[in-house]
């Protein structure tokens, strides 16, 4: 077991489960303190390796995941992770596809998915979740 986030570090959201997840955007620094246990990155191509567990789900910018079913299963998989380790989910900027899975992980932690962009916008950042079919996705989620 390694811990989870300190909930007031930068990029963490509370799920109302209680546990606690980090969202950031791969092109700005690792935040300083403690490293993550697992990740899940979100980009078009493959992310450089890092020192910690970690998946790579093929999902480009403004876009939504290539395969939703592995999206699915990588989501419950860091939800239930996130329950007594540190996870952080990433892409290049930090909110749309970053606030896609964090709405899709709310949806998975008991959201109604009509709410789950607005938990997100509340809980994580603002502008989380940028594009209209990102927002119909995690409506929908997670019908895969």
């Amino acid at each position: 077991m390694t811990g989870t986030w300190d909930p007031a570090a930068t990029g963490v959201m509370r799920l109302p489960s209680g546990r606690l997840v980090r969202g950031r955007g791969l092109r700005h620094p690792l935040p300083e303190g403690p490293q993550p246990a697992f990740a899940l990155y979100l980009l078009g191509r493959r992310p450089p390796e890092v020192g910690w567990q970690h998946r790579w789900l093929r999902w480009p910018d403004f876009w939504l995941p290539s395969d939703r079913h592995a999206t699915a299963e990588a989501l419950r998989e860091a939800l239930r992770r996130a329950g007594s380790e540190r996870v952080e989910i990433a892409c290049g900027g930090g909110r749309g596809r970053t606030g896609t899975a964090l709405a899709c992980l709310a949806v998975l932690d008991g959201v109604p998915g009509d709410q789950a962009v607005a938990y997100v916008r509340e809980h994580y950042v603002k502008g989380a979740v940028e594009t209209p079919w990102q927002r119909r996705f995690v409506r929908g989620f997670p019908q895969v």
